[in-house]
């Protein structure tokens, strides 16, 4: 009896010990876990941005699901708690993520909020001719003159900038990662200046500098590499182009010999058709990068890549 009970005394002692090296085992896990920075962003080039960035030094994760157009989208009562236990939150502006600079939940003691386009001047969200005088055409196609144009990121130099603005502000907040930071962010943005590179030699030389667009995402870019966009839309996908607007356009396309329309992907391309329907030109893609979906994520597709695919829908036009 007494050699029965001393057994289960010393399994019950075993049982504890495994136990008890178990529950050291998944708290040093969680402690593991915890240690990584844990990093909220809006939308897609904010994702890969940040992430390039931060490297192994945390864990980045997108808002703004896959495939979702990011102009008008509204954060769920989830998502604002996602960004509340948040270390960062990585958003690009006030002028696309409206929600996004004024959150009532967020603790900034705590949660360190990165506007990535600090410092970089927004341009009225109404295109400009060459000249500097407003295209009052595309002030009715658009919208209020007022709205500030937030598509920054598909200039790649612009892109740099807002690469060096979440560095410097992660390196801020965790002085101890900065040397990594700095590491990451030179090798990413050594990336966007050879992108920089290949879009200055491709439109060095051009004689039609302007391309037609379905909405005004690609100012910044235009304005970089001198070159005119015509958009059907204004700076969101879902606004609707006036009659007049759709006539001027449909006679720009005709007097300049337009060979292509772009279109987007993840927005409704009705009105581009119609227009290239109307007067027999092609529709190729020119992604504004507001979203990747998780289709074209699994093939691998980037920022980078995407930009490429523009460059090269862009010679079709631009040339």
């Amino acid at each position: 009896m007494k050699m029965k009970k001393g057994l289960l005394l010393a399994g019950a002692v075993l049982l504890s010990v495994v136990l008890t090296a178990c529950g050291g085992q998944s708290k040093k896990e969680a402690s593991s876990d915890d240690g990584k920075i844990q990093v909220e962003t809006t939308f897609y080039p904010m994702y890969e941005f940040t992430k390039e960035v931060v490297g192994n030094k945390g864990d980045v994760d997108l808002i703004i699901p896959a495939g979702t157009e990011p102009h008008d989208f509204e954060p769920s009562a989830k998502d604002l708690a996602k960004i509340s236990k948040a270390d960062v939150f990585v958003y690009n502006s006030s002028a696309l993520e409206k929600w996004a600079s004024d959150i009532d939940s967020v603790d900034k003691d705590k949660t360190e909020v990165i506007e990535a386009s600090k410092g970089i001047t927004l341009m009225d969200g109404v295109a400009e001719e060459e000249d500097g005088s407003d295209d009052s055409s595309s002030i009715e196609a658009s919208t209020d003159a007022n709205t500030m144009d937030p598509h920054v990121w598909l200039d790649p130099v612009l892109a740099i900038k807002e690469v060096e603005t979440i560095r410097d502000q992660l390196s801020k907040k965790y002085p101890d990662d900065k040397a990594t930071f700095e590491k990451n962010a030179a090798s990413y943005i050594k990336k966007l200046k050879a992108l920089d590179q290949d879009y200055q030699t491709a439109f060095k030389d051009v004689s039609n500098k302007s391309f037609v667009t379905q909405h005004a995402a690609f100012g910044y870019l235009a304005k970089q590499y001198g070159l005119t966009q015509e958009a059907i839309a204004g700076i969101s996908p879902d606004q609707e182009p006036s009659a007049s607007r759709l006539s001027e356009l449909k006679e720009y396309v005709e007097k300049n010999n337009v060979q292509v329309i772009y279109f987007e992907e993840n927005a409704s391309s009705k009105v581009a058709e119609t227009l290239a329907s109307e007067t027999g030109v092609k529709l190729t893609v020119l992604n504004p990068l507001e979203s990747l979906t998780n289709k074209q994520i699994k093939n691998g597709e980037t920022y980078l890549t995407v930009m490429q695919d523009n460059l090269n829908a862009l010679k079709e036009s631009v040339k």
